[in-house]
This record gives C-alpha cells, sequence and structure tokens, in this order.
C-alpha cells in the first residue's frame, strides 16, 4: 500500500512514493533534471507555464511507477505541495489564460501597499494577519487592471496546487490554507476576505469551492491516468502550500513547535495557536495545514532572502572549480568562532521582509587584508548567515514564540556543523535532523484524507530522526560574535 507525493516549486518538480506501512520512501524522482526557466517579460517580472509544471507531473510519475514496478492500483492517496502565492487563471473550458504569475513575481507591490493603506493597517493585520502584499489577490488585481480582456475570460483562479490537483481530477477546488496564502482568508469572520474582494472589486465567483486539507478532494480521471500511468479513481487527498507542507513533513503541527530550511533563502516556520501577526508585517500568518475554524492553527513563516545564496556566491567567487561544501567546511572549522573578527552581513538578495523591506545588500566588515584568509571568509560566510536565522528568530520570541527543538531536513545549510551548532548555541534550542523531503511529507500526509491513518501524528510517527545537535559549551563566544554581527547590522540599518 502506497502513497505518491508532488512537490511543484519554481525550479523542479519532485515526486515521491512512500510505503503506508513503514513510512519509508520507495523512490524520489526530480523533473527536469535542469532548472526549469523562469521567464521575466520585464524586470521585476516571474512567470512560468503551468503547462509545463504538469508534463513533468506526468514524466515523474511515469518514472517511479516504471523504474519502481508500483502496481498504480496499489496507490492509495495523492499529497500535493506547491510554491506558494502563484496565479493561475483559466476560462469556462478550463484553458489556462496567461503564464502563472509567480511567488517572486514583483509587479503587485504597489498595488497591495496602496490596499494596506486604504483598508487600513490594523484591520488589513488583525483581519488577514498580512498586509495585501505582492500575493495573489494583489497579483489578481494586476491582471484585472492591466489585461482586463484575460480577466473578463477568467472562470476561477486557482495557486499551482490548486492547478495540478484539477489536471488529475477535472475539478477545481482550494482550501482555507490556500486562500489565506493568497489574502483572501478573514480570521475574524473565518470566512472569504470581503474587505479585500471589495478593496480590489473582485469578483467573489471566481474563487474555487473550499474543501478540508486532509479530505477527499477529487479522483484521478481517465485524462489523467493515460498522462501519469496512475489508475483511474486514485484519490487526491491533501494539498498545502510548501512551507506549511515543510513544517508537516518535519512533524511541526503544534503551538509552539518551530521548522527551519537553509537553502537559496532561509526559512522559520513556527505554529501558534491563536491569530497573531507582527506589527511591522516583519513575518507573514498563514492557516497552517492543521488549522480548524474552532482549533486555531497559525503558521508564523520569516523568510530570509539572503541566506544560501550569498555562501553559495562565496564558494563560485573564492574557491576552485570543483570545491565541495564540505571541504569548504573543513577548511571553515580551522578558524575560530567570531572569524577574528571578520563579518558578514548576508543580505544581498533583495529586500528583506524582517528588516521591514530594506534592501540593504551584502557586506563585508572589518576585513584585514593582512590577516583573514579564505578560511576566515567561509566561516564568517556561515556565521553570517547563522546569525540571520537567530535574529529572524529573536522576531518570532517578540511574538511569544521559545522553541525547545528547531526541526530541519537534512539537506542544504544544515548540513554544516559550524551553522546547525551556531544557531543551537545562541537560541539554546535542540536542533533535530529528520531525513524527508517535502514530497515524502505530501505522500505520508495524504494517508490521512485517504482514511488510511486517523490522524495525522500517526502518519507523521515515523519520521526518522537522523542528529540532534545540543547546545555547547561555545555559547560565550557566540554571543559575542553575534553581538558583534548585531551591532553592525544596526549601523547599516541606521544610515
Amino acid at each position: 500500500m502506497y502513497a505518491i507525493g508532488y512537490d511543484i516549486g519554481s525550479s523542479s518538480i519532485k515526486a515521491a512514493i512512500v510505503d503506508l506501512e513503514t513510512g519509508k520512501q520507495v523512490a524520489v524522482v526530480q523533473q527536469p533534471q535542469q532548472e526549469m526557466l523562469i521567464n521575466a517579460p520585464q524586470v521585476g517580472w516571474a512567470e512560468q507555464n503551468p503547462e509545463d509544471w504538469w508534463q513533468y507531473v506526468c514524466r515523474a510519475t511515469q518514472i517511479l511507477l516504471r523504474e519502481n514496478n508500483v502496481n498504480p492500483t496499489d496507490i492509495k492517496g495523492i499529497g500535493i505541495a506547491y510554491q506558494m502565492h502563484g496565479l493561475v487563471m483559466v476560462d469556462k473550458a478550463g484553458a489556462v489564460l496567461r503564464p502563472s504569475i509567480i511567488w517572486c513575481d514583483s509587479r503587485a507591490v504597489s498595488i497591495g501597499d496602496q490596499a494596506f493603506e486604504a483598508i487600513g493597517n490594523e484591520k488589513c493585520l488583525s483581519h488577514l494577519l498580512n498586509s495585501p502584499g505582492n500575493f495573489t489577490a494583489s497579483k489578481l488585481r494586476w491582471v484585472q487592471e492591466n489585461e482586463p480582456e484575460l480577466y473578463e475570460q477568467c472562470h476561477k483562479f486557482m495557486l499551482p496546487g490548486d492547478y495540478i490537483a484539477y489536471q488529475l481530477s477535472g475539478e477545481i477546488n482550494t482550501t482555507i490554507s490556500g486562500l489565506s496564502e493568497g489574502i483572501f482568508w478573514d480570521f475574524k469572520s473565518n470566512d472569504i476576505a470581503d474587505i479585500v474582494l471589495n478593496q480590489y472589486a473582485l469578483d467573489a465567483s471566481l474563487i474555487p469551492e473550499i474543501k478540508p486539507t486532509f479530505s477527499v478532494q477529487g479522483y484521478v480521471n481517465q485524462a489523467a491516468s493515460q498522462a501519469t500511468g496512475l489508475a483511474v479513481g486514485t484519490p487526491i487527498t491533501y494539498r498545502a502550500g510548501d512551507q506549511p507542507n515543510n513544517a508537516l513533513s518535519l512533524n511541526v503541527l503544534h503551538p509552539g513547535e518551530v521548522a527551519a530550511t537553509g537553502g537559496t533563502s532561509g526559512v522559520v516556520y513556527g505554529v501558534v495557536d491563536r491569530p497573531q501577526y507582527d506589527p511591522w508585517s516583519r513575518v507573514n500568518g498563514f492557516a497552517h495545514v492543521n488549522h480548524e475554524v474552532d482549533k486555531t492553527r497559525i503558521g508564523i513563516l520569516l523568510c530570509i532572502n539572503g541566506a544560501g545564496i550569498q555562501y553559495g556566491s562565496v564558494r563560485n567567487q573564492l574557491t576552485p572549480a570543483g570545491t565541495s561544501y564540505p571541504q569548504l567546511e573543513e577548511m571553515a572549522r580551522q578558524v575560530p568562532v567570531g572569524s577574528d573578527g571578520l563579518c558578514i552581513i548576508p543580505f544581498g538578495n533583495g529586500a528583506e521582509r524582517m528588516l521591514k523591506n530594506k534592501d540593504i545588500g551584502a557586506h563585508f566588515v572589518n576585513l584585514q587584508l593582512n590577516r583573514h584568509r579564505r578560511e576566515h571568509i567561509y566561516r564568517a560566510a556561515l556565521e553570517g548567515v547563522a546569525h540571520s536565522f537567530v535574529y529572524g528568530m529573536n522576531i518570532l520570541k517578540e511574538m511569544g514564540m521559545q522553541p525547545q527543538v528547531i526541526r530541519v531536513g537534512n539537506d542544504n545549510l544544515f548540513q554544516s556543523h559550524i551553522f546547525s551548532s551556531t544557531i543551537a548555541n545562541l537560541t539554546g534550542a535542540q536542533i533535530e535532523v529528520a531525513k524527508t523531503t517535502g514530497a515524502i511529507g505530501a505522500a505520508q500526509a495524504s494517508a490521512v484524507g485517504a482514511g488510511i491513518h486517523a490522524s495525522i501524528e500517526d502518519s507523521m510517527s515515523m519520521l526518522e530522526i537522523v542528529d540532534r545537535i545540543e547546545p555547547e559549551h561555545e555559547t560565550d563566544q557566540n554571543i559575542e560574535a553575534y553581538t558583534t554581527w548585531h551591532d553592525h547590522l544596526l549601523a547599516i540599518l541606521n544610515r
């Protein structure tokens, strides 16, 4: 008995088959092998063709089934995770009207800013937990203003995961969690956000039918069966945005629990039990996967744009071709905590929400040309990104979260002991490293909606922990290094 999970990213599509009796992955496939293209017709724009996502889903599924000898009738549930905040529009025939405006497209920023002021900052934050910002609702308003003929043809809008579920089943629906990430959900009224629809003059009929996150949301139809190799009638039983799904994959479900990821950008995601927002909008709040009207579960999401991209840039610019990250780690270990006074401020990947949307760039501070070597730069880069995570976690502490455990996947920056131990030492939290991915988590979660597992906790109970990083004895040195880094950051912010 198996389940299949998809993770619809902007760089690739990942698909995983999981054995539901053991919780173990059977196989994971990525399509395409190289990163998918993001089209930028104008500066600040980012678009992808939704039909490309579907073709890669089909190809990945065919490979999984063929190479692992899995009988399609043994797959009992389908789970879908997806890149958040995207906009897909279809007409009455179900045809895609335009390329998807994806998460990193910034064309609607001014629209969201104007709505934030017009509705009122406090009203927006208390009802929506966010400003309308550059989220899906603002992108739909942009289409209405700039491509009115396409808006008039629109039958429904969808998020990327909704579109894949539609291609599999022919049914158009969404979830409360999905609507909240698009800023279409009002947490005070527990209903569609009329304050946004009225401000943007959007037609409420464009919103798809709402289904529970863990439920039968549709069944694989004949056309999708032929395209993917899945059996007709296989149920789609779980759907969530990538960050809530990553948290679920790490068994972060209850108030006070925290997940983190350290890829190109970094994310810290904590769960609280009441609608909560930051008055400066340094974080976002969305309905978590297990949010219910009578059991509030809000995911507080903090994103750090300048994370792994900085460390990758250091490797690309300052090391011989072919140098691996483990080799950089070994060289960085030759340098003491604090990198002999060298600080790197990593925020060089656009405006940072947690810095109140300031774009300060990356900075090397106190570089001593007759003292600091490459090893110092490698360690300072790792410490700088770790310090940015700690800075963000301190914002979460201001909101009442005091994590004792931070759960992470066994990939990207958290494979670095320097990086992980720096965070553990400064937060006092244990870092728990699990063997999982978003696609695996989506597959495991689908067992709940399919009725195979009684609860989410049952589905995630077989999560494999591969390492635990405890706070160490170097705390004093770490505090001194962080204080220096923090002082330099404040000096830059206050210029």
